[in-house]
């Protein structure tokens, strides 16, 4: 498999430790992975890839963490015809259950709009929300972790997450 590039954002930590869990995984599966911050990343530099995870968090009202948040206008112009990606975010569903995951329903709209293909839907039926940007039908357009709710549940979502992109990136 060609080499995935990684890149996250992170204010807390939580996405930056599901990021180094989620490379630690892929890497003893075989799957090289470079890691980026996007805090110190341009965000042209996904277009040196074909194949890309892309992590961040929900942060305040819906809005994206703060680093992605300030490449956006860039990051939502970029051409992603070619390039297949897939999306995991940190989120809090009880204290924001209006805005769940939105982060990646903001990231993943324009990558799909911009010609991407995107893998690593995932089912939205293990959660209590009411309402989220990342929703398409019955699924999130990428893994939704609750760390503040659900932080048990975080190893086992992202190990199965893995799996089923591992998959996909194969068969793209």
């Amino acid at each position: 498999m060609e080499k995935i590039g990684l890149f996250w954002g992170s204010n807390t930590g939580n996405q930056e430790e599901a990021a180094g869990f989620l490379i630690d995984y892929m890497e003893s599966e075989g799957i090289k992975i470079d890691e980026f911050n996007i805090a110190d990343t341009d965000p042209k530099k996904m277009l040196e890839y074909k194949k890309l995870i892309i992590g961040c968090p929900t942060w305040h009202i819906g809005e994206l963490q703060d680093d992605w948040d300030f490449i956006y206008e860039k990051y939502k112009e970029l051409d992603f015809t070619g390039i297949t990606a897939a999306f995991f975010g940190c989120g809090d569903a009880v204290g924001y259950a209006d805005n769940f995951l939105d982060a990646i329903g903001l990231l993943a709209k324009p990558f799909m709009a911009n010609g991407g293909n995107l893998i690593g839907r995932w089912p939205t039926e293990d959660y209590e929300f009411d309402n989220s940007e990342a929703l398409d039908g019955d699924e999130f357009l990428g893994l939704g972790l609750d760390n503040d709710n659900e932080e048990e549940l975080t190893e086992e979502r992202m190990i199965i997450w893995a799996e089923l992109i591992k998959d996909e990136f194969d068969a793209s």
